[in-house]
This record gives structure tokens, C-alpha cells and sequence, in this order.
């Protein structure tokens, strides 16, 4: 019996206890493990969502939406447009999934710690990386994903499954601007055929019989709802794509906030502990708006420093 073989307590309660201290244990541990291998580790599993779901947007929209408004003689430049924004989308990405984020080596790390200098509030003089046995040039960081450390480290993609550095900042900005206007593009492409259809079949202006039996005006809620009956794909295609198109938008926006302010998300989230107390840090890399963007497509090197 479980008394017999030292079990103390009450065995009715006991086995309950065990189980529901074992199993949520368990299922920690494989969550842990799971997000471990999702974030913590270099996977081709974002990319291929990531190539999914434009793959799964622009089948829809060439089934559906172009053939539609072909008939409905959009001009050919208009319907074009998601297709041509989409190529240099992908022309971004795989140049930022590909490219040397600006990796800290033994061999180049010398000259690195010269081009940036240190503020002795976020960034140090004399600090070893541990894992890399480096020292670490100002604006770096190690990445535990790819198990290096970036100069001018930002954060790490998992969209693109790379870094984001000194050498591939611009052309993550660019594909960040390319895939906002491409959903934008297909969104606005999507809307217009929808508002045609709308006006075509004179729907805006009839009225329809509510629960009660009473006749009332065709309202938005109405229109919607029509359009989701008769064109359930193209609807649902829209409904994603413009939510891709704010959240993309936003994180548009504050990129483009950090490059003009020349600070990396790194920075900007290690500065935040200081709070309103702006005496204890100073962003000393900001060189003004033109030349802060410039540097993220030009990075700067020892010799144009040397030179300055």
C-alpha cells in the first residue's frame, strides 16, 4: 500500500496533490522548451509562416480580386501595383535575411570599438563578452540566438531569421516600408472593388425588413454583412490585411522614429529605465535627422571617422 512503501498523509489527498504539482510541471517544462525553440533559437518556422501567408493574401487576390476588377476594367497599373511592391518586398528580404548583420570578430573587433564611442551610461569601455571573449565596441550586444555579438546590434528578426546590425539596418527599413505598402496596396485594391460592386448593384440606396417587420434604411452594419455572404474570402482577405496594415504601419512609424533619432531598439529600451530622468542619459549619437537616416543605409567606418 502507498503507506507501506513511506507515503505520508492521507492517500486520498495525496494522489491528487502529486498530480497536480507533476502535470503543470510538465507542461511548463514543454511550453519553456517550445518558446525556447521558437524565439531562442535559428528557425526556418516564422519564415515559412511568413511566406505562407503572403503566398495564401496574393493567391486570393489574383483568384478573386484581379480577375473581378479586370471585368470591372480597373486600370492595369492599379491592379499591377501589390505585384510590383511585393517583388521588391521580397528583394529586401532575402538581402536582410542574408546579409552580415555586422558581426564582432576577434579579427575585427579592434576596429570596430573605434567607430562608436562609449556614453559610460548604456555602453562601457573595457567590457569582455563572455561568451565571444571580445571586447565589446559601443552600440554592440550579443545575440543568444544567433550566439555572436552585432555591432550596432538592434534586435533579432525572427521574420527574417537574422540579426538586425549595422550592415543590414537600411534594408530592413526598406523591407519594413515595402510590406506595409504592398498590405496597403491590396487593401486599397480589395476596398475598391467592394465599393464598386456596392454602387454597381444600387444596394446602398434600397431598405430591408428588420426582425419586427418594420422597413428600415440600409445601414453599414447591412452592407457588411452582404458582402461577407457574397464574397466571404474577399472579405476576410480585406478584414486581415487592413489589421496587417495598421500594426505594420505603426511599427513603420517607430522604426522610422529610432532611425531619425539614430537609436537602435536596444537603445531605446534600455533608456527607457531611466525614466524622466533625462541628466542620467544623453542619446550622444544623434547627428540630426539627415545624417542620422543616412548613417543607417552608410554605415560609418574607422576611416571616415578618422577622417572627421
Amino acid at each position: 500500500s502507498p503507506r507501506q512503501q513511506g507515503w505520508p498523509g492521507n492517500t486520498e489527498l495525496h494522489f491528487p496533490q502529486v498530480l497536480s504539482l507533476v502535470v503543470p510541471r510538465q507542461l511548463q517544462r514543454v511550453t519553456q522548451r517550445a518558446l525556447h525553440r521558437l524565439f531562442h533559437t535559428r528557425s526556418c518556422l516564422f519564415v515559412v509562416l511568413h511566406v505562407a501567408l503572403q503566398a495564401a493574401v496574393f493567391g486570393e487576390y489574383t483568384w478573386e480580386v484581379f480577375v473581378y476588377c479586370w471585368e470591372l476594367q480597373f486600370h492595369l497599373l492599379l491592379l499591377l501595383l501589390p505585384y510590383l511592391l511585393l517583388a521588391g518586398n521580397l528583394g529586401c528580404f532575402l538581402l536582410c535575411s542574408r546579409a552580415n548583420p555586422g558581426t564582432v570578430t576577434k579579427s575585427n573587433a579592434a576596429s570596430l570599438v573605434k567607430v562608436y564611442a562609449y556614453d559610460g551610461v548604456l555602453f562601457q569601455r573595457g567590457l569582455v563578452c563572455p561568451t565571444c571573449t571580445v571586447e565589446k565596441p559601443a552600440r554592440s550586444k550579443h545575440c543568444s540566438v544567433c550566439r555572436t555579438c552585432v555591432h550596432r546590434f538592434d534586435h533579432h528578426c525572427v521574420w527574417v531569421n537574422n540579426c538586425i546590425g549595422a550592415r543590414n539596418a537600411g534594408v530592413f527599413l526598406l523591407y519594413l516600408l515595402s510590406l506595409t505598402a504592398t498590405a496597403g496596396a491590396v487593401a486599397a485594391v480589395t476596398a475598391a472593388l467592394l465599393t464598386q460592386v456596392l454602387l454597381l448593384s444600387n444596394i446602398m440606396h434600397g431598405t430591408y425588413l428588420d426582425a419586427q417587420g418594420q422597413e428600415q434604411p440600409v445601414g453599414i452594419p447591412f452592407l457588411v454583412q452582404h458582402l461577407f455572404l457574397t464574397f466571404p474570402r474577399i472579405v476576410f482577405m480585406l478584414g486581415f490585411v487592413i489589421l496587417l496594415t495598421l500594426v505594420l504601419g505603426g511599427y513603420c512609424c517607430f522604426s522610422l522614429y529610432l532611425a531619425l533619432t539614430n537609436q537602435t531598439t536596444n537603445e531605446w529600451c534600455k533608456s527607457r529605465r531611466f525614466g524622466d530622468r533625462p541628466l542620467l542619459y544623453k542619446n550622444i549619437y544623434s547627428k540630426g535627422m539627415w545624417r542620422n537616416l543616412k548613417e543607417i543605409f552608410n554605415p560609418p567606418t574607422v576611416l571616415e571617422r578618422k577622417k572627421k
